[in-house]
């Protein structure tokens, strides 16, 4: 096989850097399955890998990308055939085993899951981690009390990135019509409103002078896609038998809180992992991205080619980059 692009992650005398460069098929990491990959998409966890002391490549040279959807080239496995469309997220790609940011992958089958009738490769990728773990989070809370009620207050946190703008984006095809979007970013007030956001609320404006324990219940529901602070003001004015999906932790990884909220106020945190969900899961969920949650035609979706994967990555970086970037590998 010729030589391909990919984005590859190097580290030497503490420095890491990222470039694309040529890749081999001897660069990539073992797998019974061999990918020619059209889209990739750029995730929050995809930044820390090419930041320095970003604690989430441990041995490199690396190729991130912790998501992927293409055609299969060759298999090993007899679950797939040659020109099968697949896609993968999770599991160790882009982190321990190479991943999504190069023309080629190589992967074990157990990660793969068969492209859903209902999605072509570019949308798979519209949700790729971040969709994935938005309708986990949705799932979730459906299943603790949601479904039940189209006009409980559900705040989302994190509302601009790409877990929070398309988990709003579901609500809102779903018909809940009590959304509250929660941004540091008064640019993004507007385009929150347009996917879906009735209510639109400014960080700064929501975090108490002072985190209480108890405080006036708002909300019934949370998807919280930063975790920090955020996380103790959002249990700590959760009504009665209220239900938070905490899915992120950009905002800190403390949680300060009490036995409070959930002995007096019932109050469920609920832990979404998308990382190593069960197959069976994961196919039922991605079932439901390919319908009744496809959200795929989303406003805020910008398609990049892989040369310019740099400047996105400094963005999420920097905290300025808002809604999804998908990336055209091919």
């Amino acid at each position: 096989m010729e030589k391909f692009s990919g984005f590859r992650v190097r580290k030497m005398d503490e420095l890491v850097t990222a470039t694309i460069e040529k890749i081999e098929r001897t660069d990539l990491s073992e797998g019974d399955v061999l990918i020619k990959i059209a889209y990739s998409s750029v995730n929050y966890k995809d930044s820390l890998a090419t930041k320095q002391n970003g604690g989430v490549i441990r041995d490199y040279p690396m190729i991130p990308g912790i998501d992927l959807s293409g055609t299969v080239l060759s298999s090993k496995d007899d679950r797939f055939t040659e020109g099968q469309n697949v896609l993968v997220t999770g599991y160790g790609l882009g982190v321990t085993h190479t991943g999504g940011f190069a023309e080629i992958a190589q992967v074990p089958g157990d990660w793969l899951v068969p492209l859903p009738d209902g999605l072509s490769l570019k949308e798979a990728m519209v949700f790729g981690t971040a969709g994935f773990t938005a309708a986990l989070s949705v799932h979730a809370l459906e299943n603790h009390g949601l479904a039940q009620n189209k006009e409980a207050a559900i705040l989302i946190t994190g509302a601009s990135g790409g877990v929070g703008s398309l988990a709003i984006a579901m609500l809102k095809k779903q018909g809940y019509k009590n959304i509250i979007a929660l941004s540091r970013k008064k640019s993004a007030i507007d385009p929150l409103k347009k996917i879906g956001a009735t209510t639109v609320l400014l960080v700064d404006e929501f975090m108490p002078e002072k985190i209480k324990p108890l405080a006036k219940q708002t909300i019934d529901f949370a998807i919280d896609t930063v975790g920090g602070e955020i996380s103790s003001v959002l249990l700590s004015q959760l009504r009665y038998g209220g239900s938070i999906a905490i899915c992120g932790n950009a905002a800190g990884i403390q949680l300060n809180t009490t036995v409070l909220p959930f002995i007096l106020r019932g109050a469920n945190l609920l832990g979404i992992d998308s990382v190593n969900v069960p197959m069976k899961q994961r196919l039922a969920i991605w079932q439901r991205l390919a319908t009744d949650l496809n959200v795929s035609r989303h406003e805020l979706v910008n398609e990049i080619a892989l040369q310019e994967l740099p400047q996105i990555l400094e963005q999420l970086q920097a905290g300025t980059h808002i809604g999804r970037t998908i990336v055209k590998i091919r």
